[in-house]
């Protein structure tokens, strides 16, 4: 009877029930008590006593039923033990975050596939990247898959690494433009490829793209790979750069057995065939369903392969175990100093000068330059002085170079930088140098002596000039009144750090106020 029982399974040893745990030796079996947790998992050795047996439940019977309080409490001691009851899970014992019960569920849909192919579509917020990482932890510990890569805008890979490494012990290198050449140098020889190479790898969506290296990734490509923000890689996007993720996501998806998972926040933005594409990532037949006339088979199958939870379901589910935060909305006005206004007229002239400026002889990328570098001066500008000097100090000095002629500014990854986004999680907030630099060949001398005049300006600015700064302390100090822990959101770190000091040096004397 020893022989017939699994990883799973209920069985009675020594007048108790347990859940058989994986066990590395076939004399040894491990187990868990029913009712008990890791700490009291213990092992038989079936050679000295072999009396374990499949536990057998007498059915209910109608005398049984009680009243609506009892069936209220074994909802709620099923709902509560849900992660105690994922000892199967061979992942757990690798993890150095503890899931909460409602993150469990894409792994326990992903286990009931034999190809694993999903579309987890939660908020933000919910922690996709746990679940995500859950699914590869799982599936690299039960030896169904071997190696693991993880397609994100090149603005998350870093964010990337570091939840795979310190949350669930998976070693990944990033592989983008600026660390490529570092990698192949630590290639054994030259005929080693660097997507066959390293096991686990991050990589760019947009490096991945291009027609140069598409084949070469689609050729090494590992046999589980998570898509990040996937809904910027549907096929009715107006950029060509969107029209590509789709192709190299498409041909990933085109090997039957290979395991795939999609992650975006915003699955659907308002046109019914960008989702229905992103379905068909998963199942071909997916994007030519009508979703607004789903039979019940296809709803069930559907079902099987797409999972999306708001905060609000996840409150209504768990009450107040996962606090979400109320959020509220509130606008404080405030006016420019003389000072500033006179930096931001001067800057909106220069910008304004930048993008009017007929001038036959530039490309079209160098005019796009030229629009985009306007932009994410006006930005900085705005932001904070120290974002503006964190910027524009760093061109002021710089000269043109060939390089900057020859690469053509990626609009959609400027966008990023300049605007706030919808989807949240793209958003990148550090200054955008990258963005002003790269339109930095369309300045002259005069433009460039201007620029080291705002430098200086934006250094005079700091502190009592900067209205808005004030304005943020004297709300932070009547929240701090009100018995509140305030947090302030900035759009870019210098402007974070800039904020940060401030608010130091002023509560600085205040006690128990930390910032």
């Amino acid at each position: 009877m020893v022989a017939s029982i699994t990883p799973g399974s209920i069985v009675s040893c020594r007048q108790r029930q347990w859940v058989v745990l994986p066990s590395t030796s076939s004399e040894i079996i491990r187990l868990r008590p029913l009712s008990g947790n890791e700490e009291q998992i213990c092992g038989i050795f079936t050679p000295l006593e072999g009396s374990v047996e499949p536990a057998h439940f007498p059915p209910p019977v109608a005398e049984a039923i009680s009243d609506h309080t009892a069936a209220h409490l074994l909802i709620e001691a099923a709902r509560l033990s849900l992660r105690s009851g994922a000892g199967p899970f061979r992942c757990l014992g690798r993890l150095s975050v503890r899931p909460r019960p409602y993150q469990l569920v894409p792994l326990l849909m992903a286990l009931r596939l034999e190809t694993v192919r999903l579309l987890v579509a939660d908020d933000v917020g919910i922690g996709k990247t746990i679940e995500a990482g859950l699914i590869a932890r799982e599936l690299l510990d039960r030896g169904e898959v071997k190696r693991l890569a993880v397609l994100c805008p090149p603005q998350l890979c870093d964010q990337w690494q570091r939840e795979l490494k310190q949350k669930f012990n998976i070693d990944a290198v990033v592989i983008r433009s600026g660390t490529i050449a570092k990698l192949e140098r630590g290639l054994p020889s030259v005929n080693s490829h660097i997507f066959s190479y390293y096991p686990h790898l991050i990589v760019s969506l947009d490096y991945a793209k291009s027609d140069r290296r598409r084949a070469s990734f689609l050729t090494h490509c590992p046999d589980l790979v998570i898509v990040d923000e996937v809904h910027t890689a549907s096929s009715t996007g107006d950029r060509a750069t969107q029209q590509q993720r789709y192709q190299l996501v498409k041909e990933i998806a085109q090997k039957g057995d290979r395991h795939l998972v999609l992650l975006t926040a915003t699955p659907h933005s308002g046109i019914e065939a960008s989702f229905t594409s992103i379905l068909g990532l998963l199942k071909p037949e997916f994007e030519e369903l009508d979703l607004n006339a789903l039979t019940e088979p296809q709803r069930i199958e559907l079902a099987r392969h797409f999972v999306q939870r708001r905060r609000a379901d996840v409150k209504n589910w768990l009450g107040n175990d996962t606090p979400f935060p109320q959020r509220e909305s509130l606008e404080s006005p405030y006016q420019l100093s003389a000072e500033y206004r006179a930096l931001f007229e001067q800057v909106y002239d220069l910008a304004r000068g930048l993008v009017n400026t007929a001038d036959a002889s530039l490309s079209y990328a160098q005019r796009r330059g030229r629009y985009w570098s306007a932009l994410a001066i006006i930005r900085c500008v705005m932001s904070s002085p120290a974002a503006a000097i964190a910027t524009l100090s760093r061109l002021s000095g710089k000269g043109a170079g060939a390089d900057s002629l020859a690469e053509e500014l990626d609009e959609e990854l400027a966008a990023t930088y300049v605007y706030d986004p919808t989807e949240q999680e793209t958003a990148i907030d550090v200054s955008p140098t990258v963005v002003v630099e790269r339109g930095q060949y369309s300045y002259g001398e005069s433009q460039k002596r201007k620029l080291r005049e705002f430098v200086k300006a934006a250094e005079q600015l700091k502190g009592s000039k900067d209205a808005k700064l004030q304005q943020l302390i004297a709300l932070v100090k009547d929240l701090l009144k009100e018995g509140l822990n305030p947090i302030v959101w900035c759009r870019y770190i210098a402007t974070a750090n800039y904020v940060a000091q401030s608010l130091r040096d002023e509560l600085e004397k205040k006690k128990g106020s930390n910032v």
